[in-house]
């Protein structure tokens, strides 16, 4: 992996409008890592948005983003942090993988659109 990819902790992943949505079982993951019950996880570190619950927005940034760049929870983060930003968009969709490549400055330069389509099959199957 580490010949594709290797996260160079930017933030920018943690970084935008929304965050990733998170299972039941990773809130309680996440809760009995911060020493709390998962009610009281969810209702100070979560949003729900219909169906769909994520974590909180702190200061443009997902709520566990810590100034030096690393996750506080990075231990017991959910899945679809631990994948990023190798995302399922990208396979079958070059222009998906160029703007993700773009923004993401953990890509090796001289990685092709193959080789990432690759690693994200074989990380997408390991949930």
């Amino acid at each position: 992996m580490n010949e594709i990819f290797e996260c160079q902790c930017c933030g920018h992943c943690c970084h935008g409008g929304s965050t990733v949505s998170v299972s039941a079982e990773e809130r309680k993951r996440i809760a009995r890592f911060l020493g709390m019950d998962a009610s009281s996880f969810l209702e100070g570190f979560c949003v729900v948005k219909g169906k769909r619950v994520e974590m909180r927005i702190r200061e443009g940034h997902c709520i566990f983003y810590n100034d030096d760049g690393l996750c506080a929870i990075h231990e017991v983060k959910p899945f679809h942090c631990k994948r990023w930003p190798l995302h399922p968009s990208i396979l079958g969709d070059e222009s998906a993988w160029k703007a993700i490549q773009a923004d993401c400055p953990g890509f090796k330069k001289n990685v092709s659109y193959t080789e990432v389509c690759d690693l994200i099959r074989k990380v997408n199957d390991e949930p």
